[in-house]
């Protein structure tokens, strides 16, 4: 595997034996290493790593550098959520945490590897779980499959899986939840962004303290004329 840097520097010393002047050169250059993929994730300046909380680290998906140089410092429950890395836990399945990672939407390999480990409460709510889940159906909790906004289809076919309240926040259900509006519940659906033109409709029926965390009640200003 080449690294990104390792690319930069070879583009650098065959543009250096070129015939472009340095001007041309840095332009290239800097358009090249904007457009590298996988470039390193490094800490702002004034950010002091030692008041950093590692644990709380370990979920953040930038840090994934960060963390592969001090590993003695992961908090490897937290990291078994981190979506980006995947590659540091499957060279350390011994501390993966399986409930965590049940939840993992890039966890799904290491998943299917390992089904005799896998939290079904936790994967039912996993958005890129669900070949797995309809696979093991007589496994579903079906709270977590009404969060999981990719389960639409299999609610949609087992109208038993249905719970109204929770199904009422998931935000790609707004078609099935306008079709029944005597059943949603109200108070959960104030919370779903996408579901402002149904509460539009429904005035009456409005949650105001949950209203007041959908940022869907805000929009931009009009152009001025």
């Amino acid at each position: 595997m080449v690294f990104t840097y390792q690319k930069f520097k070879i583009v650098n010393v065959i543009l250096n034996e070129s015939i472009f002047d340095q001007n041309v050169i840095s332009i290239i250059l800097k358009h090249y290493w904007n457009n590298l993929d996988d470039k390193r994730k490094i800490l702002l300046k004034w950010v002091d790593i030692s008041k950093l909380d590692w644990s709380r680290l370990s979920l953040n998906r930038n840090a994934i550098n960060l963390l592969e140089e001090n590993l003695d410092k992961v908090d490897w429950d937290y990291m078994s959520l981190n979506p980006n890395a995947i590659n540091l836990l499957k060279h350390s399945e011994d501390k993966i945490d399986w409930h965590f990672l049940s939840a993992n939407k890039n966890a799904i390999d290491l998943l299917q590897n390992n089904m005799s480990k896998v939290n079904f409460a936790q994967l039912c709510d996993n958005p890129n779980a669900i070949q797995i889940i309809q696979n093991k159906q007589e496994e579903i909790w079906q709270m977590s499959l009404n969060r999981n906004k990719n389960a639409i289809q299999m609610l949609e076919a087992n109208k038993d899986y249905t719970i109204w309240y929770e199904l009422s926040k998931n935000k790609n259900a707004i078609s099935l939840l306008k079709n029944n509006l005597d059943k949603v519940s109200w108070k959960h659906l104030c919370l779903n962004k996408n579901a402002i033109h149904i509460l539009t409709e429904n005035q009456d029926k409005i949650d105001r303290d949950n209203l007041s965390t959908n940022p869907s009640i805000f929009e931009d200003e009009p152009m001025p004329l």
